[in-house]
């Protein structure tokens, strides 16, 4: 049998459709998208009535919809109830406003208005001449993020070959997902399973994995997945010493490869998980700056990553620290991982922080099977149609909701506190708020739960009047707060009491320098710096997260530069 080629691709089903509103400029608005013909089945409607029935005219033919554009006038209804029922209709599909230039200074207002309440993705001023490249920026930004977060792939560049959905499948495919690889899963009796099986020597296990030029293996963890990938830090050839090693390939992580690298200092990233910590999963950033539109944090993630490996960053995915040992009297730190040492002049540590764990124990016991901690984009798909709980007020927790609630029946968000404003940004609150799928239930936490296999019932207790009650529910999504993971430091590292790094003036003084606090983000080890949200103090936000990671190396410049001096 002949061995499938990486990238191979899958059987299509109908082309996704693009469905453009307008009254009279439905032609106009044809030539204009006609880029988009080979990739898309573009469609019409004059008036929101027209694009209703269209809907669900595509609905009853399987025809996904990937984008819904609307001119901001209708001739039979108001944009904002047209675009709410069509959201329900197609709660997939990306929602754009377009507005002529000849109304557009006295829409934006109102514009801005249900652009900040989530009512649709983006508004733009229809073309004016050829080659409007910023429009069309806009258009392919948004397909790709409806590309990534809800089709399938049109090509399986990864094979995954097993007869049941586990846990560890569900991690394999969020892993590939986070990493931008296209993946697909298959059972051994499929016409692709076999083609898979047909390549296995010798008695195959599951899950199988196939995927670019390496022969099928079967995979007892994710790690086994990555070392395919991107090989072990033993691999690192640099002369045996980095310049600088950073350890975490979240937002800080990124930051500091990037610039480190960029300006000359040899740099390897070894991250425990996928590149892009917990921001990785966030479904869709909207306050980062110089994205109008949002960003997924996985776009995010792998466009960081490429500007790094652009510069020289070695990357190393799936291998956690396990520790740190501080060099003396110039030898160089030493990083311990299960697949080698990283010995390097300096280290940032940049490892974030985890979700708390809910310590219900039926539910533990559920983890990859309906239960979920983080946003796992992955998951998502797999809650259509389903009734499905998110426990968390931040705005992790209120991203994964938005998200979810793009495929779920009903999402409920879980509070402790009576409600959302001291913990989330005002802007997804009003988008919660909007969103006809999402409620949010104050004052409750889950007590239990369980299911045959996979979660199928919780049990929630109102913190006010101490009563239980049972439900349904078939996915829960846990974003619980912080906790750190710096076991693998040295005493040396100080912390506080909840355990983040201290660093600068946070430091307790007795580790001062002749009456001098260390440098802003350097810990109480020479050499050694700590940024993004597992430093004590740090301001838990992706922006805020880059920013420091850009930051420290001019610190960690200054240090290789007294040592050699």
């Amino acid at each position: 049998m002949t061995e499938p080629t990486s990238g191979q691709p899958t059987a299509r089903g109908p082309k996704p459709a693009i469905v453009l509103v307008s009254e009279s400029r439905c032609d106009f608005l044809l030539d204009e998208f006609g880029r988009y013909q080979r990739d898309y089945d573009l469609r019409t409607a004059t008036s929101a009535t027209a694009a209703t029935a269209l809907l669900h005219e595509l609905a009853d033919q399987g025809v996904p919809v990937a984008m819904l554009a609307s001119e901001s006038e209708l001739p039979d209804a108001e944009l904002f109830p047209a675009m709410s029922t069509w959201r329900v209709l197609v709660p997939t599909a990306r929602r754009i406003v377009l507005i002529h230039w000849n109304v557009f200074r006295a829409s934006v207002p109102r514009m801005s208005e249900g652009l900040r309440a989530g009512k649709f993705d983006t508004y733009l001023l229809i073309p004016r001449g050829v080659r409007d490249e910023e429009f069309h920026n806009a258009i392919t930004d948004l397909l790709s993020d409806w590309g990534s977060s809800v089709a399938g792939p049109e090509i399986d560049g990864i094979r995954i070959v097993t007869p049941s959905v586990t846990p560890l499948v569900m991690q394999i495919r969020d892993f590939l997902d986070r990493m931008g690889m296209p993946n697909r899963t298959y059972a051994p009796e499929s016409e692709q399973g076999q083609e898979v099986l047909a390549l296995y020597d010798g008695e195959p296990g599951f899950p199988l994995v196939h995927g670019w030029t390496a022969p099928p293996m079967v995979v007892d963890t994710v790690r086994d997945v990555a070392i395919s990938l991107y090989g072990k830090p033993a691999d690192i050839v640099l002369d045996g010493v980095a310049d600088l090693a950073i350890v975490g390939g979240g937002p800080a992580g990124l930051a500091a490869a990037v610039y480190g690298a960029s300006e000359g200092l040899s740099t390897v990233l070894v991250e425990a998980e996928a590149v892009g910590g917990q921001a990785g999963t966030s479904s869709m950033i909207r306050n980062y700056l110089g994205f109008p539109r949002g960003i997924s944090g996985m776009r995010l993630a792998q466009r960081a990553r490429i500007q790094a490996v652009r510069f020289g960053t070695r990357f190393f995915t799936g291998w956690p620290v396990t520790e740190l040992r501080p060099g003396v009297a110039g030898e160089p730190h030493c990083l311990e991982t299960g697949g080698g040492i990283v010995r390097a002049r300096t280290v940032i540590v940049a490892s974030g922080v985890a979700y708390r764990r809910l310590g219900v124990l039926p539910l533990e016991e559920l983890v990859g099977l309906g239960v979920f901690y983080g946003a796992a984009m992955t998951a998502a798909r797999e809650m259509q149609d389903r009734e499905v709980y998110v426990v968390g007020g931040g705005n992790s927790a209120g991203q994964a909701a938005v998200h979810l609630a793009r495929f779920a029946r009903s999402v409920t968000i879980l509070i402790r506190r009576e409600d959302l404003t001291a913990t989330m940004s005002e802007y997804l609150i009003r988008e919660i708020k909007w969103n006809p799928r999402i409620s949010v239930q104050p004052r409750t936490q889950v007590v239990d739960g369980g299911g045959i296999g996979r979660l199928e019932w919780l049990t929630l207790r109102d913190l006010d009047e101490e009563k239980e009650t049972r439900v349904d529910a078939d996915g829960l999504f846990l974003l619980l707060g912080a906790q750190t993971n710096c076991d693998w430091l040295p005493a040396e590292v100080a912390r506080d009491e909840r355990g983040f790094v201290l660093t600068g003036r946070d430091v307790p003084k007795g580790s001062w320098t002749e009456g001098s606090p260390p440098a802003n983000l350097a810990t109480t080890v020479p050499g050694v710096f700590a940024v993004g949200d597992v430093r004590a103090g740090s301001m838990k936000r992706v922006a805020a997260a880059s920013g420091e990671g850009a930051s420290v190396v001019p610190l960690v410049h200054a240090f290789l530069e007294t040592a050699d001096s």
